[in-house]
């Protein structure tokens, strides 16, 4: 996927997590074709390309669409080599203004994985799609560092 491509994707998730994903509608959730549908599409096209340019050697990206009442999560495992990734998982928290949690793993099957870490809303509004990635290659250095020693 291109840059100009992830740049919208990313614009319009953010666009997405800054409205009440778990709304309801009437009988159907946030209408026929609603956000919440959209966010799970465009979350996991939106990750995908990700893990791609994270150069993750291998990736598995799912969506747990959840109940009625919440937005459900999209969640990216990649790994740069056999011992260290990344769990990333976008997602709707009202009370708190998180939408992106990750945190270190060591396999894909690694559900548990090294401490949380977050990012709000309101911080993936303000940052570039290419300070994302940045971020996240520099979140791999210090796991590599911390490894090592």
């Amino acid at each position: 996927m291109s840059l100009q491509s992830q740049i919208k994707n990313m614009k319009l998730l953010t666009d997405l997590l800054s409205q009440d994903l778990g709304y309801i509608y009437g009988e159907k959730e946030s209408g026929p074709n609603g956000a919440k549908k959209q966010f799970h599409s465009t979350g996991r096209a939106f990750l995908s390309a990700l893990g791609k340019d994270l150069g993750f050697a291998e990736q598995k990206v799912y969506s747990n669409k959840a109940g009625i009442a919440c937005s459900g999560e999209v969640t990216l495992m990649g790994m740069w080599n056999e011992k260290s990734g990344l769990y990333i998982q976008l997602r709707q928290d009202l009370m708190d203004n998180i939408c992106i949690l990750y945190r270190s793993i060591t396999h894909l099957r690694d559900y548990t994985g090294g401490e949380n870490g977050y990012i709000s809303l309101d911080t993936l509004k303000q940052a570039g799609y290419i300070s994302l990635v940045f971020g996240f290659l520099q979140f791999r250095e210090k796991f590599y560092d911390r490894r090592a020693a």
